[in-house]
């Protein structure tokens, strides 16, 4: 599990490209997100990405392998929506410890097929840890701005029980991802923080939030540096900022807070911003040319793509990483 330290100091880390992007390709209908185990589920399920790990694992592992074999050396578990709170949706928060455990596993078994052939790069899993779909520090109700529709020991209960899962499961790092509201990570990182404490464990953590639009604050309203500020007491991997936009507009923001901190910084952009149909038309050399003003100005140690993204992508984004040295940090 160290390795990721030694590895992160010689070299700039490649992350994968978004996974939701490559499983919409397969055009899976109802009948494959249910599979066999599911068929009489008294819900639509299509749309359930994470129980693709349980009903399609080859797919996940096809598209697990298409980001390694792109030139990536960390990939994501397939657990944005791994919480009770978030599969409360489908009526299948009894399944989030499979479901993350299952998703680990996958990841696991193709990083080491990876490691195994090329031993001089190894291969790590980042065990993703989405925001949910609740705000602990907004009211959903305009007319109650007091409301909360979850608490922050609501969120910590269900991050505490996807992060065990993940570490099980054979997850190297834990990726707290696409941070909209603060109060929200803080709560995973206090969960991650007592797993650690509880089992006598160390696991790398990596944080990465988003900036929402043109203001360059998140949807809970902290500017990039107060973001960072909030979660600093936290011992990092590395913090940065992912989706929500793509790689020139997220640049200001990466600026803002490299000086600024002893961590790592990462970063995965959209591949621009989405058209009118909501899908991505930059290409994968128009990302890395922006992606390499990053490294031109020595802003990142993690590098790789969110919404839109493809191994194509990928594999232009590390080809051009590969001409850069990584920033230097003093933590880790």
């Amino acid at each position: 599990m160290s390795n990721i330290f030694k590895e992160i100091r010689n070299r700039i880390l490649v992350l994968d490209g978004a996974m939701g992007t490559m499983l919409q390709r397969y055009q899976f209908t109802e009948d494959d997100f249910r599979g066999e185990r599911f068929k009489d589920y008294p819900i639509p399920l299509k749309g359930n990405n994470d129980l693709l790990s349980i009903t399609q694992p080859e797919a996940v592992k096809e598209v697990h392998r298409k980001y390694f074999a792109a030139g990536a050396d960390i990939i994501e578990t397939n657990t944005f929506s791994g919480t009770t709170i978030a599969m409360a949706d489908y009526q299948m928060e009894d399944l989030v410890y499979e479901l993350n455990f299952q998703s680990a596993k996958l990841a696991k078994e193709v990083a080491d097929e990876f490691s195994v052939k090329e031993p001089q790069k190894p291969r790590f899993v980042a065990g993703s840890i989405g925001p949910t779909n609740r705000t602990a520090s907004m009211s959903p109700d305009v007319n109650d701005p007091g409301y909360r529709a979850v608490t922050f020991d609501e969120l910590r209960i269900a991050y505490k029980q996807q992060a065990e899962a993940l570490i099980e499961g054979g997850s190297d790092i834990l990726l707290v991802e696409t941070v909209f509201d603060t109060l929200n990570a803080k709560a995973a990182l206090f969960a991650i923080e007592e797993i650690k404490a509880q089992r006598k464990i160390e696991i790398p953590i990596m944080v990465s939030g988003t900036i929402t639009d043109a203001s360059g604050r998140t949807l809970s309203g902290q500017t990039a540096e107060a973001f960072l500020i909030s979660i600093s007491h936290i011992p990092l991997l590395s913090v940065g900022f992912n989706c929500a936009l793509g790689a020139n507009l997220l640049q200001p923001h990466l600026e803002s807070i490299a000086p600024k901190t002893r961590f790592a910084v990462s970063a995965h952009p959209n591949a621009g911003l989405p058209n009118a149909f909501g899908e991505y038309d930059e290409t994968p050399e128009e990302t890395a040319d922006q992606i390499e003003e990053y490294l031109k100005k020595s802003l990142i140690n993690i590098i790789g793509g969110c919404c839109g993204t493809t191994p194509d992508h990928i594999r232009e984004i590390a080809k051009v990483a590969a001409r850069y040295k990584p920033r230097e940090f003093k933590y880790a």
